[in-house]
């Protein structure tokens, strides 16, 4: 299959956003990567055009029955104005992985991974150079059949946008204020909160909501059985380090296998450090407060790299965790793995993809 180019008309380029002020996901690039799919056709009419509205039938299956599916990765112009990739491919077989449980088509993912080059080549413009900024990748995948049933979708359309950003978070790099919630679930063995589609994040908007109104920047998620077990956050996965050892959930089929989680696992034990994959409760978590055991929280996940977490609130209890200052290891990792992702620190792992 051939991806056609059709450049956006230069009247109609967008004037792109002062770097230093960019917050995230608020501006979009000039091009966009499409391609459409029908059952027996397969994948076909690839293109990289303006960034444009899509038109759908207002019986298309996706707003009816949900199949959506997207991944998130950034560009980085690093080194010698370089532009890098960071995994790109572990994202698009995660995406593949999330399609066959949501009972959608799989990608090419080296033809998938071409087209996104050459969409960063044709916008490589839009991404920025201001320290801590990133052009943020979404990749997504959506039923548009028109119809009604219970079914999948025959059709689809898969498409990359790209959006120039700073911090995900408001707060940057510093300790971010973290609510636990036993009031709501996120997901439950058996069901999708292993993979990447869109209704996970609508169930969770409530309980974000919520955190935020009372001061807190995300929700941090127990399991949906006991309601005890720590899962992830809302946006990242979580770690905790207690007494040199560094804890994180284990994969069980809830809790979303990230790419920055990886890799926080391989160089940590590649640091010789003590690492455990395993459940966790949040009075666990308490308890070593009390105990003067716990030493660091922090989440990993793309948007944000790696967040320190300075205080955790459950119920009437607030954990405040090494003073409200970043740890050490966070700090570590975040000093690492973007010294990788901007080609400034050496990569032994070929996790780094040069645009």
């Amino acid at each position: 299959m051939e991806i056609r180019l059709e450049k956006a008309d230069d009247s109609k380029l967008k004037t792109k956003p002062d770097e230093n002020a960019l917050g995230f996901g608020q501006y979009f690039t000039d091009h966009m990567f499409v391609m459409s799919y029908d059952k027996g056709q397969g994948w076909h009419k690839a293109i990289i055009k303006s960034y444009q509205n899509f038109s759908l039938d207002p019986a298309a299956m996706v707003l009816h029955y949900g199949q959506a599916i997207f991944e998130g990765l950034k560009a980085y112009r690093g080194k010698d104005n370089r532009i890098f990739l960071f995994r790109p491919k572990d994202n698009l077989r995660r995406m593949n992985f999330t399609a066959e449980r949501m009972c959608m088509p799989q990608i090419d993912v080296d033809f998938v991974f071409e087209g996104m080059k050459k969409l960063l080549q044709q916008d490589c413009e839009w991404v920025p150079g201001a320290p801590g900024s990133s052009l943020y990748i979404r990749p997504t995948m959506v039923a548009t059949e028109a119809g009604l049933g219970v079914r999948p979708s025959h059709q689809y359309i898969f498409f990359i946008i790209n959006s120039p950003v700073g911090a995900y978070y408001p707060e940057g790099f510093n300790p971010v204020k973290i609510f636990v919630t036993d009031k709501y679930v996120r997901a439950v063995p058996g069901g999708v909160g292993h993979v990447k589609t869109a209704g996970n994040y609508a169930a969770s908007i409530m309980a974000a909501v919520e955190a935020q109104q009372q001061g807190y920047t995300q929700v941090l998620w127990l399991d949906a059985v006991e309601r005890k077990y720590i899962e992830e956050v809302g946006t990242m996965n979580i770690f905790f380090v207690i007494n040199d050892e560094i804890i994180t959930p284990p994969l069980s089929g809830s809790i979303l296998p990230g790419i920055t989680r990886d890799s926080v696992i391989q160089l940590t034990k590649d640091w010789g450090l003590k690492v455990s994959e395993k459940r966790i409760s949040i009075d666990e978590v308490f308890l070593a407060k009390e105990k003067g055991s716990l030493q660091e929280i922090f989440g990993t996940g793309t948007a944000a790299v790696i967040s320190p977490v300075g205080s955790l609130h459950y119920k009437d209890k607030v954990c405040t965790v090494n003073e409200g200052k970043t740890g050490k290891l966070a700090q570590r990792l975040f000093d690492e793995i973007q010294g990788i992702q901007y080609g400034y620190i050496n990569d032994p792992y070929g996790w780094v993809v040069e645009v």
